[in-house]
Parts: C-alpha cells; sequence; structure tokens
C-alpha cells in the first residue's frame, strides 16, 4: 500500500478519534450543564450568621514554607487555648473556616492558612504537588503548634489529601503534634474514577472518556466569572438540591475568587492522587465525614478510608450526612461544630 495513502488514512482515523472524544466530552459537560440547570434554586433564606466575616481581628503570623514560600496563616482566639488547625481544600482559602472561627474564635485557638495559589497565599516557584502539600502543612504545623502541644487537624477536601500527604511523608510528626484528625469530604485515591458528577448511564468502553473530561476540567486555567449561571453549577457540583441561598453566595464568591491559574495547576496535581499510605501513619483518633449527596469525593471513598482506620484501630468515627454536599462543614456547620467540641472532649489530657 502506498505509504503517503496510509499516512492520509491514518491521520484520518486519528482526526475522527479526536473528534468523537471531543464529542463526548461535550456530552459529559452538557449533561453536568443541564442538570445544573434543571436543579431546585437554592433556598431562599436570611443570610447565615456563622458566614460572616469574624469580628475578631486574625493574628497573622509569620510562617514559610520549606521553599521560603511566605503561606498566610491567621490565628484567632488565646494562645493558650485548645488549638485547632483548620486546612481548606481545592479553589477555597481560610473563609471556608468562617463558621469554625466564629463558633470557637473566642474560646480556644483556631489557626487556618491559605494553601499555595489560595487566598493571601502565593503559589510560589516550586512545582505544584500533592507531596508540597503535605510539606507545606508541616511546615505550618511546625510553626504554629508549641513543644509538648498537640492540635486538632481538620481538613476539607484538598485539606484532608494534604493531611494524608502530610502523615505519608512525616509519619513520626503525627502522634507528637496531633491529638485527633479529622478527615472531611476528601479522599486518599482514585479521585477522578469515583466522581460523581456526570448524569448519565455510560457503557463502560466510554469511561476512559469520563476520567479524561474530568482531566480536563481540573486543570482547566480559565478564569470563573460570578453569574446565575455559575451559582447553578457550583451548587450542583459542590453543594445538594436543598442548599441555602446564603450558602451557594458564599461557596459560588469564594469558588470565582480562586486564580484560574492556581485552580488549573492544582487541579493537575491532584488527579492522579495517591496517598493512601497517609491512613497507615494516622495512629491518633481520626473522624471520617463526608455528605451523603457529594458529587465529588462520594461515600465510597469514606467509606474506603474508613475501613482501613477501623483496621488499624484509629478510626473514632464514620459520619454521614444526609442531604449534605460537598461543603459539608459549610452545609451543616452546626452538626459540624459540635463534632469538633465532642472529640476535644473525647480526646482531652
Amino acid at each position: 500500500m502506498n505509504k503517503k495513502k496510509v499516512a492520509v488514512g491514518g491521520a484520518a482515523v486519528g482526526a475522527g478519534v479526536v473528534a468523537a472524544g471531543a464529542a463526548i466530552t461535550g456530552t459529559f459537560l452538557g449533561s453536568i450543564l443541564r442538570a445544573a440547570l434543571l436543579a431546585p434554586d437554592p433556598v431562599a433564606d436570611q443570610p447565615d450568621p456563622l458566614l460572616e466575616t469574624p469580628r475578631q481581628a486574625p493574628e497573622h503570623l509569620d510562617v514559610r514554607a520549606a521553599d521560603g514560600t511566605a503561606l498566610n496563616v491567621v490565628a484567632y482566639g488565646p494562645p493558650d487555648g485548645e488549638l485547632m488547625v483548620l486546612v481548606h481544600g481545592w479553589t477555597c482559602s481560610t473563609h471556608y473556616w468562617y463558621p469554625q472561627i466564629n463558633a470557637f474564635g473566642h474560646r480556644y485557638r483556631v489557626i487556618a492558612y491559605d494553601q499555595r495559589g489560595h487566598g493571601d497565599s502565593p503559589r510560589g516557584k516550586t512545582k505544584l504537588s500533592v507531596e508540597l502539600l503535605g510539606q507545606d502543612l508541616q511546615a505550618v504545623l511546625t510553626a504554629v503548634v508549641p513543644k509538648g502541644r498537640r492540635a486538632l487537624v481538620a481538613g476539607h477536601s484538598m485539606g484532608g489529601m494534604t493531611i494524608l500527604s502530610w502523615a505519608k511523608q512525616f509519619p513520626q510528626a503525627v502522634p507528637e503534634v496531633a491529638r485527633a484528625v479529622v478527615l472531611t469530604s476528601t479522599c486518599s485515591d482514585h479521585l477522578l474514577p469515583n466522581l460523581g458528577l456526570i448524569p448519565l448511564d455510560l457503557p463502560t468502553v466510554l469511561s476512559p472518556m469520563e476520567y479524561f473530561t474530568g482531566r480536563l476540567v481540573a486543570g482547566a486555567t480559565v478564569h470563573l466569572p460570578r453569574t446565575k449561571m455559575s451559582s447553578k453549577v457550583t451548587q450542583y457540583i459542590a453543594l445538594n438540591t436543598t442548599s441555602r441561598r446564603s450558602h451557594v453566595d458564599f461557596v459560588d464568591e469564594m469558588v470565582a475568587a480562586c486564580p484560574g491559574r492556581s485552580r488549573g495547576k492544582w487541579g493537575n496535581a491532584m488527579v492522579d492522587l495517591e496517598v493512601t499510605e497517609g491512613l497507615d501513619a494516622l495512629v491518633v483518633p481520626t473522624v471520617v465525614v463526608v455528605g451523603a449527596d457529594d458529587k465529588l469525593t462520594p461515600k465510597v471513598h469514606a467509606d474506603a478510608m474508613a475501613a482501613v482506620l477501623r483496621g488499624r484501630g484509629h478510626l473514632e468515627d464514620l459520619v454521614v450526612w444526609p442531604g449534605i454536599g460537598h461543603m459539608s462543614s459549610i452545609e451543616n456547620a452546626e452538626g459540624y461544630n459540635t463534632l469538633l467540641t465532642d472529640l476535644l472532649d473525647r480526646t482531652a489530657g
């Protein structure tokens, strides 16, 4: 056969595959958009006082990562109070923890920080990776947990992955600085294969395209403007169908504020997440929390992590909240705050 004809034929086949992939990707994204637009509007309500900017001015702590990057670390409450270190998730900031800062900032020592490229923390020059997440947390914990004291360490979504990355890389530090851990709406591996975003029953042969679509969306660096449509998509992806308007607006504004390049670079860093070994290093009481309606890190992840922790004898509790989505500690702030208070009481001494 003529080599030129073979080359042309091969190019045609390649173009066909690309076109088919683009069509399937468009189908996936279109199905998400349609589901978001058809979902019920948020429940109209009054502003949630727990989401207000804390009246107490934060103390800004001087913390630098191992590569010298200055991290924005804020502290509320008395220095000698019970210590909490809170780690936010992808596209969020320290604002994510306002419900906990407002509830506890007057009596506990509540510390939160902006992950690189989020809030007021620069991305720095080091290539973003899951390992870097854990290394940055180690720098924060070293700086904010006084010698001889231990903190309750809670992480949401990428924040939970950060804790697992930290435990995997610094297992000896876990019992020294952590009295308890809360893994909230997170996972330890297989992030993209278990997404619950696409409302379609697809043939198994198309599952690689579902993965490709997830990777494409996670790595996108475009700016996300705030519109009525963006609010609907945020609600569909990150919250639940009975969300309060105040919660949806708060999350939509926070996500839109995340720089596109940071969002995309961190998205690419997380897609092949594997920090299961970190579960073995969590040798302190650990609570796993998930919303039953979580589409980003569905309950299957919580069940898997809880099984490992239970087998090691360190699972304090597995908490599943019906009618709650991915932003669980905002959507059910009262329940989450009670959980943290109870965990502090059970690990006192």
